[in-house]
């Protein structure tokens, strides 16, 4: 198999909540590359070494780079697109810690328009759960009696190809009811809330906190025929954006999804309760296994009850009801 480099560019304070992130992304093994800390090394006395070469101590470049590698497929493409997720909601988020510039290069110094043409040799038409096909904008449709849901992934997470995308559709093919009304949360190229539309809800109302998926997720919508007289798309966060908030208006929703990580999930979790309907459904992914269980305790902390959970590799989802 042959593998892609890729490297985050951050500092000695950001270099933890960027492993956090790529961690969430499916990235489980990291190289930290600190100059400052080899510098350090160097200036401390030792008994395994008396000369130090020339140069070593010029360090000119003091970025902490966080260096990962992703398989050179279709798989490895998505969870790029993952990783850029994770970074760019880091960088949106208000933790109040230097985290560089969070530039994220890739071993052949592609840009983005190069990148996103390597989607043209790997991402084909694919069956996912039982009624739906998913085929990327540049594909002719294949014949087929299942639901057509067509994607230009854009630079935005979110194809079907990655496991929690997969385990979403899965749940919202079996959940989502004729005529539901629809809250997305984090919705990325939109793919969820469409599936959803085109499986028979009558309405959504998706958001993230990237303002380019507002732009990608209609473009999506229109693509597959639906038009903005069904689907709403805004950007903003949910936890801290009042005016988005109210914008959802005081609906009650059927189906709630939130594929996003387990940290926001956990804080969603009551604002997701309170926009449901009594019986409505919370689908929630991108939780990777190891924190399963405190983003359901999170969830049942909210008044939620648990229908079932789902695992994909490292991947769960959580299909939670409120009574």
């Amino acid at each position: 198999m042959e593998w892609n480099k890729a490297t985050v560019r951050t500092t000695q304070e950001g270099c933890e909540a960027v492993c956090a992130a790529l961690m969430e992304a499916g990235i489980t093994g990291m190289e930290i590359d600190d100059p400052l800390q080899k510098k350090r090394y160097f200036e401390t006395p030792s008994e395994t070494w008396d000369y130090v070469e020339e140069g070593l101590l010029d360090i000119k470049d003091e970025d902490v780079k966080v260096i990962f590698y992703i398989s050179a497929n279709a798989y490895g493409d998505e969870m790029l697109l993952a990783v850029r997720d994770g970074i760019n909601r880091l960088k949106s988020s208000d933790s109040g810690l230097d985290l560089g510039s969070l530039e994220i290069e890739t071993e052949n110094s592609l840009d983005d328009k190069e990148w996103l043409n390597k989607w043209r040799e790997f991402y084909k038409p694919f069956n996912m759960g039982e009624k739906l096909l998913i085929k990327p904008v540049w594909e002719e449709t294949p014949k087929t009696d299942r639901t057509v849901l067509t994607i230009n992934p854009g630079n935005l997470f979110g194809t079907g190809l990655h496991q929690t995308t997969g385990l979403c559709l899965e749940s919202i093919e079996k959940y989502v009811k004729k005529d539901a009304e629809v809250l997305d949360l984090g919705c990325g190229s939109g793919i969820l809330s469409i599936a959803a539309l085109l499986l028979g809800a009558k309405s959504a109302f998706a958001c993230d906190i990237d303002e380019n998926a507002e732009t990608a997720a209609y473009e999506n919508a229109e693509i597959n025929g639906i038009g903005k007289d069904r689907y709403h798309v805004a950007s903003g966060n949910i936890l801290a954006d009042e005016e988005l908030v109210s914008s959802m208006g005081d609906n009650k929703y059927d189906l709630v999804l939130a594929n996003i990580v387990a940290d926001i999930i956990k804080e969603i979790s009551p604002a997701a309760f309170s926009k449901l309907k009594s019986g409505g459904i919370f689908i929630s992914s991108g939780i990777i296994k190891d924190r399963l269980d405190e983003v359901i305790k999170a969830e049942e902390e909210s008044g939620f009850i648990i229908c079932e959970t789902h695992i994909r590799d490292e991947w769960c989802s959580i299909t939670a009801r409120k009574e």
